[in-house]
């Protein structure tokens, strides 16, 4: 049944993205409001690190996977909608490179909608519920994905700690700071000495900062970057 629900979501994704899905991989999805606190630029770097792994060779314990974004930006949220860019030149950098092609594929979904995610949500496989904690007032979408049968990968944050609770911490990825951190992380927060002593996570700066996702573009996502090493980012990407 999963199988098949997948392979409706291959269809839809080689319609509206002309990338092709393969629905043996594991699908990592997250579709929702593209807002900062939900961060879906927390996880994109996550997908860069992936691409890193596979360009160094570093397979042996990759799933191979294939991750949709989607959702829509308020119309003048600029950085939103620079969140969606570097997600699009991500994608469009990692689905052109043979090398990735047997672990890594990626797609925005232009036009996200509940048609869309009657399709969606059965074929998913991992439920990326990332919000910083403390931002999310409940949650709605990670309920439908779980009662789908898909695994949440997610901060302590709305209605995570129910779900959690209702699966079992065997059927829940959690990560990130819990709430009762927050003021002692924010009195002290220094993202560059993070970044600094955390190799992943410098190698997935560095190459945003080289321009490998924006040749014909410079400085295009300086933006973001700034975003991430402020000490007032109260997303806190950087720390989780």
């Amino acid at each position: 049944m999963k199988f098949d629900n997948k392979q409706k979501l291959v269809a839809l994704v080689k319609r509206d993205c002309n990338v092709e899905f393969d629905a043996n991989m594991m699908f990592d999805v997250q579709v929702k409001r593209i807002h900062e606190y939900k961060r879906q630029l927390l996880n994109v770097l996550h997908v860069i690190h992936l691409y890193e792994r596979i360009r160094k060779g570093d397979t042996k314990t990759l799933t191979p996977r294939c991750v949709l974004f989607g959702g829509k930006a308020a119309p003048g949220y600029f950085i939103a909608k620079l969140i969606i860019k570097l997600i699009n030149n991500v994608a469009q950098t990692i689905n052109a490179d043979p090398l990735a092609k047997p672990y890594l594929r990626v797609a925005f979904l232009p036009n996200y909608n509940v048609t869309a995610m009657e399709t969606i949500c059965p074929a998913t496989d991992l439920s990326e519920q990332i919000s910083t904690t403390g931002k999310e007032a409940s949650g709605t979408g990670n309920m439908k994905f779980m009662m789908n049968g898909a695994i949440t990968i997610g901060t302590l944050d709305g209605a995570n700690i129910e779900i959690k609770q209702a699966v079992g911490d065997e059927n829940f990825f959690l990560f990130g700071a819990k709430s009762e951190q927050l003021k002692d992380i924010r009195a002290n927060y220094d993202p560059n000495s993070i970044i600094e002593t955390s190799p992943d996570l410098k190698e997935v700066i560095t190459l945003i900062e080289s321009g490998h996702f924006n040749l014909f573009e410079p400085g295009l996502f300086q933006p973001l970057l700034d975003s991430i090493k402020s000490p007032t980012d109260e997303w806190l990407v950087a720390y989780d």
